[in-house]
């Protein structure tokens, strides 16, 4: 306990961090923000038809997934 102690008071009395942030690091924080905007768009891609389906705008006549994979199948099958 008195090593905890005098270790906490050691790390909270020090002064001024001197600290540098270069230019990169605005570049690197932007690059990350808009990958992170392309992946959510992605994943809202992927999903479309569950989360349109989940808030009730699916009908029982639209076109779900599993058709949209088989009619491509389908038409990649008679292209060859």
């Amino acid at each position: 306990m008195k090593m905890l102690s005098a270790f906490a008071l050691y790390i909270f009395t020090f002064s001024k961090a001197q600290a540098y942030l270069d230019p990169g690091t605005g570049s690197i924080l932007i690059q990350s923000l808009i990958a992170g905007i392309a992946a959510a768009a992605l994943v809202i891609k992927t999903y479309w038809y569950r989360i349109k389906s989940f808030f009730g705008g699916a009908k029982s006549g639209d076109i779900d997934e599993e058709d949209l994979v088989s009619r491509k199948t389908e038409q990649q099958d008679t292209s060859r």
